[in-house]
C-alpha cells in the first residue's frame, strides 16, 4: 500500500507540473503574441479595437496627398486619337448613381465568397445582387440598376466625409478605420470605347476585371496605379493625388480598365494576369487581343471646406493612390456583339 501510495503521489505531482509548464508556456506565448500585435499596431498605425477614427489626422489621409488641381499640367490625349484601322465608337450604358443604396463590404472578383472581405465598403451600380457569395448563375437572373438590361457589375470604394457623422445604413459596417458620412455620387457614367489601333473582339461573358491597386501606398512602387483624379472644369488635368477644385467644380474619379485579353480566361489568380493594358500606341502586347475599354467616370459635390477619404485597408492610410475599380461581366453575348458593332462601326450608341 505504501509503495501505491507514492506512486500515486508521483503521479499527481508530474500532472500538476505538466499543467504548470502548459499555463507558463499559454502565458508567455499570449504575451509574445500582444507583443507581437503591439509592434504591427505601431508599424501600421491601426488599433486592436474595432473602434474607428472620427477624422482624418490619425488615420490619414494627410496634406501630401491633397494638390491644387491649377498646379497639375494638362496631360496627353488618352486614349491617342483612333487610326484608320482603329475603332473609334463608344457605347455608354445608363446604370444610375446608386440611387438604390447598394453598399456592402465584399469584393467578388478579389475575394469571392468571403464576407466583408475587402474590409471597407463598395458601391455599385448594375446588378442589384453582388455581393461575396454571387455565382454566374445569380448574377445572369439578378435585376439590375441598368437601362437595357445590363446585368454587369461595376463597383468601387466609397468616398466619405470623415469629420461628419455616420448616419445611414451600412455607413458604420466598415470599421478598421473607415468611418464618417459616405458621399453619394452626383454622377455615374460607364462607357466602353474601342482600340485607337484596331477592331475589338469581343469580351467573354462573366470576364472578371479589376483596375488600380489598393495597396499602392505600402506597395513599393505605382506599377498598377490606375486612376486619376480631377475637378470637373479642367478635364484635360488629372492626378493621383486628392484635388483642390475651384468653387463650384465638382472632383472627379476617373477609372479606366485593362483591354488586351489573353483570349483564354474569364479570371486569373492575381486578378490580372487575364487582362492587361495596351502601350503608349493602343498596341496589345503580344499573344492579346484588343475587347472593349471600360471607362467609369464618377463625380462627387463635396461641401466647401469638407475634409474627403478614400475607404482603405487601414493601413494604406485612405491613400488616393490606392483607388481601385471592380467588373464582372454579365452582358448576354447577343448585347456584347450588339457593342462591339458600336465601336468597330465607329458609331456612338
Amino acid at each position: 500500500m505504501g509503495n501505491e501510495r507514492r506512486l500515486f503521489a508521483l503521479l499527481i505531482c508530474l500532472l500538476l507540473g505538466g499543467g504548470l509548464t502548459a499555463a507558463v508556456l499559454g502565458a508567455t506565448r499570449a504575451a509574445d503574441a500582444a507583443r507581437s500585435a503591439d509592434a504591427a499596431t505601431a508599424r501600421s498605425g491601426t488599433t486592436h479595437s474595432n473602434t474607428t477614427h472620427s477624422g482624418p489626422t490619425r488615420s490619414g489621409p494627410v496634406d501630401g496627398d491633397f494638390v491644387d488641381l491649377r498646379d497639375v499640367p494638362p496631360g496627353p490625349a488618352d486614349p491617342p486619337p483612333t487610326g484608320p484601322g482603329g475603332s473609334a465608337g463608344t457605347v455608354r450604358v445608363d446604370c444610375g448613381r446608386d440611387e438604390e443604396g447598394h453598399y456592402n463590404e465584399d469584393n467578388l472578383v478579389v475575394s469571392p465568397g468571403l464576407r466583408a472581405g475587402a474590409h471597407h465598403t463598395h458601391a455599385y451600380v448594375g446588378n442589384l445582387s453582388t455581393d461575396a457569395m454571387s455565382t454566374d448563375d445569380t448574377l445572369a437572373a439578378a435585376p439590375t440598376s441598368c437601362r437595357g438590361g445590363d446585368r454587369s457589375t461595376y463597383y468601387w470604394p466609397v468616398l466619405r466625409l470623415p469629420d461628419r457623422p455616420a448616419t445611414r445604413p451600412r455607413e458604420n459596417a466598415a470599421g478598421h478605420g473607415n468611418a464618417g458620412a459616405i458621399l453619394p455620387e452626383a454622377s455615374v457614367s460607364v462607357e466602353f470605347s474601342g482600340n485607337p489601333v484596331s477592331q475589338v473582339v469581343p469580351m467573354p461573358r462573366f470576364l472578371r476585371a479589376m483596375t488600380g491597386d489598393p495597396v499602392a501606398a505600402t506597395a513599393g512602387d505605382e506599377a498598377d496605379v490606375r486612376a486619376r483624379w480631377g475637378c470637373s472644369g479642367s478635364p484635360d488635368r488629372s492626378t493621383t493625388r486628392y484635388p483642390r477644385c475651384p468653387t463650384g467644380e465638382r472632383l472627379t474619379r476617373t477609372l479606366v480598365f485593362p483591354s488586351c485579353w489573353n483570349g483564354l480566361d474569364t479570371a486569373s489568380f492575381d486578378h490580372r494576369s487575364h487582362l492587361s493594358f495596351p502601350g503608349a500606341g493602343g498596341i496589345c502586347p503580344q499573344g492579346t487581343f484588343p475587347v472593349p475599354r471600360l471607362r467609369i467616370s464618377l463625380a462627387y459635390d463635396v461641401p466647401p471646406g469638407a475634409a474627403i477619404a478614400l475607404d482603405s485597408f487601414p493601413e494604406q492610410r485612405h491613400s488616393p493612390r490606392t483607388d481601385h475599380a471592380m467588373f464582372v461581366d454579365v452582358m448576354t453575348d447577343a448585347a456584347m456583339a450588339q457593342v462591339v458593332a458600336c465601336l468597330n462601326g465607329g458609331r456612338h450608341c
